[in-house]
């Protein structure tokens, strides 16, 4: 199962950036743009790590940390703070409210992922591995590998994205053009047949004679991980 990040950041831009690109790595984002919103978000769906903006309106990202640390039911949310104080003493005051981490504006997201990847090892461990495991199929993004049952799977880059994709939320269909997006990226042009072609091709790997397929069609829509084959 994908960690659940929630994004709390006012300015839209930085926020779907971040959004797409931890939804490309895996995560599963959700976002916010203050302090209120985001107390909705965690009621509605208690995130395994948050990223908290210091700058927020209304109510800081700083008081914001402090009020989740007070509350029973949300004091143990691994929190990341983002900001462009790089003064030692502000960093020493995000980690003092409870601040897990803290990053410094402008930063690179392969540092930020690293960062949030080091939290949840601490915190999370089952979550925060790079092995995903569906019924009998097992991912290991670490070693590039896929296994069926006792057999290795060999697979392409694009087929081996394309697995780790579904297997990050089995049972949610994506459309063709979520996987265009997730595997392919946005900047890149390819007619949504690829998707249809290289699913084929995964299916073909995945599945011998007699194997019951995990990959359900969704008609005029996309794929997904058919969750009754896990059961």
């Amino acid at each position: 199962m994908a960690a659940r990040i929630l994004v709390v950041e006012d300015e839209e831009p930085i926020s779907q950036l971040l959004a797409y690109n931890l939804g490309k790595e895996g995560f599963s984002v959700a976002t916010a743009a203050d302090a209120e919103e985001a107390m909705v978000a965690i009621e509605e769906s208690r995130p395994d790590l948050m990223l908290l903006d210091w700058m927020l309106p209304n109510v800081s990202g700083i008081e914001f940390c402090r009020q989740i640390r007070a509350r029973p039911a949300t004091r143990d949310i691994p929190v990341i703070m983002l900001t462009a104080r790089g003064e030692e003493e502000d960093r020493v005051r995000g980690l003092d409210v409870g601040a897990d981490d803290y990053v410094t504006k402008p930063f690179s997201m392969s540092e930020l992922v690293a960062r949030i990847r080091a939290v949840l090892r601490r915190t999370a461990p089952a979550i925060a591995g790079d092995v995903a495991v569906f019924a009998d199929i097992v991912l290991d993004r670490e070693q590039c590998r896929v296994r069926r049952g006792k057999r290795d799977i060999h697979l392409g880059p694009t087929e081996f994205r394309l697995l780790d994709t579904l297997m990050q939320r089995p049972g949610r269909v994506y459309a063709r053009e979520q996987l265009l997006d997730r595997v392919w990226g946005q900047d890149v042009y390819v007619e949504l047949r690829t998707v249809d072609v290289h699913i084929g091709r995964l299916r073909k790997a995945l599945n011998r004679r007699g194997e019951r397929d995990p990959i359900r069609t969704v008609r005029s829509t996309g794929y997904a991980l058919d969750e009754t084959y896990a059961g």
